[in-house]
């Protein structure tokens, strides 16, 4: 049963993408049917697997070679991240039912969609090391694909490329760290590298971690490698909601929570992570205030919630993270989702051309409000329960600037998500607009994501459980909900939410700030050019372009040529494998 739902979960979506591909692009309605159809379906069969979580690889293929074993494990962890990828996916698929209606190459769009679900829930519900790094790969091709969609647009073909080249350095440090756990242990597994890790050399080890972290920040887009996630926005709106809220970037995080206990005793490590984290959390914040454009503001705050999954794991809060991850892919994807409604409505991204929408569109106004407030970590919501859960987890660590640096994001986060809903729903309206009544395609995916952003804090005991019965190396402790509740009743917790009360007086008396406010002027062009960031990541883009353009020249179309490069390639792998037997 078990081993059945999984290939259901890996394998629906990558069926339905090879029907799509099959139909053609002829019959719209059956390319939207059959692309709901299995991605609900995958949707499913995750949720089913969630509960039966264990840490026994159900799935397993001896190759009797290179490739080692290939299993697949349904822990606790690899559950979860397949739940939010197939779900958030699926009901991003329906909203794209209704956002993608009359537009051209609908079956490379679903196909692609589907392949980046399927190769999403294979990455996490993994044992082996070497399949994670395929799996990997494929979001990543699968994600530069949808970024560049429009490939008629030079900015989306841009922001393809440059996504395409920043996140395959975590590919490069992801595929050392399988190279090299398969020479030192002669294996790919990843529960035997966690068990045989303390045996390996420090020099070896640190080397691993620190490869992991450079992987796990570009995948997941943090300092210095955050500037990719931006100009993705060019994508259609339901892939931006899919890569910031169920798959992609959730890759980096789910990485390191995966691997914490091998490089937890690394010098150094935890420390880099958290600084890691922190910076993202405040350099983005500072970015989200300084944008109009809505799609760049929620891309910025993505990147700024990451960083607190970042950060919560190196402060050893394995369970924190993880349940942030939940919290934010179920709130971010309906902010997404209803900024993807509003910008099909009017036509633009441009904060400043909107105004005056929550009297007009009520049912918009009042799911977004629910995602603010959940962004900016306001009870009920679930944004409140799992960031608490990580602000505690820097007030009982030695970090205690890592909990200050978290406070500051707090009240940064209040501030830029006041004055987005703000600018978005209330005042006057900026510009003449004609509005229409959504689409039950549209209403139906927000409306759900609303009710799991008000509810989803109410899984925290058996997620808790469920992450402790399965993850032995990470020796979780198990919280039941009410213990949770309890834990944060603290002076900890009012001093948060006094901050975030803070950052949204601040937005509201901002004409009484003005003073202040041009004194930062030089923060805010600081800001806008990335904080040097996108110089420094515009160097590599170009750097990796010309090199490409200078091996290009070594294909002569010379078959004589081919064939010698072939095998000269041949004999060093064979030469690499003798040297390590």
């Amino acid at each position: 049963m078990t081993a059945f739902l999984i290939i259901l979960t890996i394998g629906l979506p990558w069926l339905g993408a090879l029907l799509v591909w099959l139909v053609g692009e002829k019959r719209p309605s059956l390319l939207h049917a059959l692309a709901v159809i299995f991605a609900v379906a995958a949707g499913v069969a995750a949720l089913i697997l969630l509960p039966l979580a264990e840490a026994t690889a159900f799935i397993q293929f001896n190759t009797q070679g290179i490739l080692g074993e290939l299993t697949f494990v349904p822990d606790g962890l690899g559950t979860l991240l397949a739940a939010v990828a197939t779900v958030i996916g699926s009901l991003a698929v329906i909203f794209s039912v209704s956002y993608m209606k009359g537009h051209g190459q609908l079956r490379r769009y679903y196909v692609l969609v589907l392949l980046f679900i399927g190769a999403m829930a294979g990455l996490v519900l993994t044992g082996s090391l070497l399949l994670l790094f395929i799996f990997w790969e494929i979001t990543a091709l699968c994600s530069y694909a949808l970024i560049a969609f429009d490939n008629d647009n030079p900015a989306a073909v841009r922001g393809g490329i440059k996504a395409l080249i920043i996140t395959q350095l975590g590919g490069v440090g992801l595929l050392l760290l399988a190279l090299v756990a398969q020479a030192q242990l002669g294996s790919y597994q990843i529960d035997l590298f966690l068990a045989e890790a303390g045996n390996l050399p420090t020099a070896v080890l640190a080397l691993l971690a620190f490869s992991t972290l450079a992987a796990a920040a570009a995948k997941s887009a943090q300092v210095p490698f955050y500037t990719w996630l931006p100009d993705a926005m060019e994508a259609p709106t339901p892939v931006s909601a899919l890569i910031h809220a169920a798959t992609m970037v959730n890759a980096g995080v789910y990485l390191l929570a995966r691997l914490y206990p091998a490089f937890a005793e690394v010098a150094g490590w935890r420390t880099a992570v958290v600084i890691v984290g922190l910076l993202s959390v405040l350099l983005t914040g500072i970015m989200a205030l300084t944008t109009y454009d809505l799609k760049r503001v929620l891309a910025y705050s993505t990147i700024s919630q990451l960083g607190y999954m970042v950060t919560a794991v190196g402060l050893g809060g394995i369970f924190a993270s993880q349940f942030h991850l939940l919290s934010h892919a179920l709130f971010k994807a309906m902010l997404f989702l209803a900024a993807g409604a509003i910008i099909h409505t009017l036509g633009t991204r441009d904060m400043r051309l909107m105004g005056g929408l929550g009297a007009k569109m009520p049912l918009l106004r009042n799911v977004f409000v629910v995602g603010a407030l959940a962004l900016a970590g306001l009870p009920p919501v679930n944004g409140f329960w799992s960031k608490e859960l990580i602000l505690e987890a820097g007030l009982k660590s030695e970090m205690w600037w890592a909990y200050a640096g978290l406070l500051i994001g707090a009240g940064l986060t209040a501030v830029y998500t006041s004055r987005m809903t703000w600018l978005v729903f209330w005042g006057e309206a900026r510009q003449k607009y004609h509005l229409h009544p959504l689409s039950a395609a549209m209403s139906i995916p927000l409306v759900l994501l609303a009710v799991g952003t008000l509810t989803s804090w109410l899984l925290a005991g058996p997620l808790s459980y469920v992450l402790h019965n399965t993850l032995p190396f990470h020796e979780l402790h198990a919280l039941t909900l009410g213990e949770m509740v309890t834990e944060l009743m603290s002076w900890g917790t009012a001093v948060a939410l006094a901050v975030v009360l803070l950052g949204m007086v601040i937005w509201w008396q901002r004409e009484q700030l003005r003073g202040i406010v041009a004194k930062l002027g030089w923060l805010e062009k600081t800001a806008v050019n990335s904080f040097g960031f996108e110089s420094i990541n515009h160097g590599l883009t170009i750097g990796a372009q010309r090199a490409g353009a200078l091996l290009q020249k070594t294909q002569t179309g010379q078959l004589n040529w081919n064939v010698v490069g072939i095998l000269a390639g041949l004999l060093l792998v064979l030469l690499i494998l003798w040297g390590s037997v």
